[in-house]
């Protein structure tokens, strides 16, 4: 039970949160909200619930999950001292916002979101864990549909600000990438002319997103694009050593995408007064965050490259490119699980995959999910690697799997899984190490 709390009954296309107000106040509720419309259809109801609980507040409001919102952005306005962040983007604000909160928490002290709390309910749910001695508030921002971000900007009102791509996660959904890059632009309607909007610099929508910025934008990006911060080298699976000031510091996850999401970090905490040994500090604290970037060195010499929380073109590509640029010592097997939320686009874009693996140097490559048979397709057309096609994805198809790749692995062997995160591929790890998945974490 939690006493003295709101209940916000949510409004969706199977359910009605209506129904539960009364184990709401079991739990506790003090403050309850009502629609307009459920209250003309069971005003009774809702009056002896009234009588019932005369400790209760009940307030009737239009809609639900704009009333949650406009509380939310009336609580952010207690605190006007707070230093407001936000990160949006197709792919990687995640992992952008745990290494700037890794960052900043070496100056500030930092509210954030849990995990990916980003969306029209998580967000607004999240700012409420601000406290007076926060200094900075840095949260982060998603979408599933159109104006989403412009509805969260509202909330927080962020004055700092990080896109880190505009990529095709979400396409199927909003039609294209211009409209994609008209939503995550709404992140910046609130930054004045003291703030700052970081753009990545080598992204095609850079000039579209920095046009009409009040405050001061910064672009960040690899070949220096930022003034004293740049990539110094890949440290393949051990990950990537950064400059800064000629401050040299190692992120310890792998790939040049995630380097990217550490340089937009970077500016945003240099814009914050961040120092670059405080940076070297918070760079080196960070460690991958639940099915994301994931390394696994097992028992049996073989490492897995373990990164099923999201996919979508860019990090499917991204990933890929990574594993295959990588050098080690045995083979490569890649596991990849659909991409979902492509919508129209998804055929052409698991053939782009396939074509991908294809040409990648990939011992063997194993497709899950029915979406990935386009992949498989395209990669049996093209190349001549090694390659599987499994339709399910339950535990016993993914069982499957590992038993075959167990049979072949050896020391030194590179295992890449990578899929959204409906898929589940993250299952595999246990069953690939023979470890628990604590022991692997």
């Amino acid at each position: 039970m939690v006493e003295d709390t709101l209940f916000v009954p949510l409004v969706g296309e199977k359910q009605d949160g209506h129904a539960y107000i009364p184990q709401g106040l079991a739990n506790g509720a003090s403050v309850v909200f009502v629609a307009r419309g459920a209250y003309q259809r069971d005003g009774a109801l809702y009056e002896r619930l009234a009588q019932e609980h005369p400790a209760v507040a009940f307030v009737v409001v239009e809609h639900t999950l704009r009333a949650l919102q406009d509380a939310a952005a009336a609580y952010v306005a207690q605190f006007p001292r707070l230093i407001k962040c936000a990160v949006t983007g197709s792919s990687g604000k995640t992992t952008t916002k745990e290494i700037a909160v890794a960052l900043l928490r070496q100056k500030y002290k930092v509210v954030t979101n849990e995990g990916n709390l980003n969306s029209e309910t998580g967000l607004p749910l999240s700012v409420f864990a601000i406290r007076p001695e926060h200094e900075v508030g840095l949260f982060e921002m998603g979408m599933n549909r159109r104006g989403e971000i412009a509805e969260l900007a509202a909330v927080l009102k962020p004055n700092f600000a990080i896109v880190t791509n505009i990529g095709t996660a979400h396409v199927g959904l909003l039609g294209s990438r211009q409209a994609i890059a008209d939503e995550k632009k709404q992140i910046f309607a609130h930054v004045g002319t003291d703030g700052v909007a970081v753009i990545p610099a080598q992204d095609d929508f850079a000039d579209f997103l920095a046009d009409g910025v009040k405050g001061t934008v910064v672009r960040y990006g690899t070949d220096g694009v930022t003034s004293g911060i740049r990539i110094l080298h890949d440290d393949g699976l051990d990950g990537t050593t950064l400059c800064v000031d000629d401050t040299e510091m190692r992120l310890p996850l792998p790939g040049t995408y995630n380097a990217l999401n550490a340089l937009a970090a970077i500016a945003l905490a240099r814009a914050l007064g961040v120092s670059a040994v405080q940076m070297k500090a918070g760079i080196e604290s960070v460690r991958p965050l639940g099915a994301r970037s994931r390394i696994v060195r097992a028992a049996n010499g073989v490492t897995i490259l373990a990164d099923c929380y999201n996919a979508n073109p860019d990090s499917m590509e991204k990933a890929i490119a990574f594993c295959t640029d990588v050098q080690i010592q045995g083979k490569k097997y890649f596991i990849l699980g659909d991409m979902l939320e492509l919508g129209d686009a998804s055929c052409a874009a698991h053939k782009r995959i396939g074509e991908m693996i294809a040409r990648s140097d990939a011992d063997m490559a194993i497709f899950v999910g029915a979406e990935m048979r386009s992949a498989y397709d395209e990669a049996v057309r093209v190349g001549s690697i090694t390659c599987d096609y499994v339709t399910e994805y339950g535990d016993d198809a993914l069982a499957a799997v590992a038993r075959n790749i167990n049979a072949v692995v050896q020391p030194g062997d590179l295992i890449l899984l990578k899929g959204s995160h409906g898929i589940g591929l993250e299952r595999l790890v246990p069953l690939l190490t023979g470890q628990s998945v604590e022991a692997c974490a």
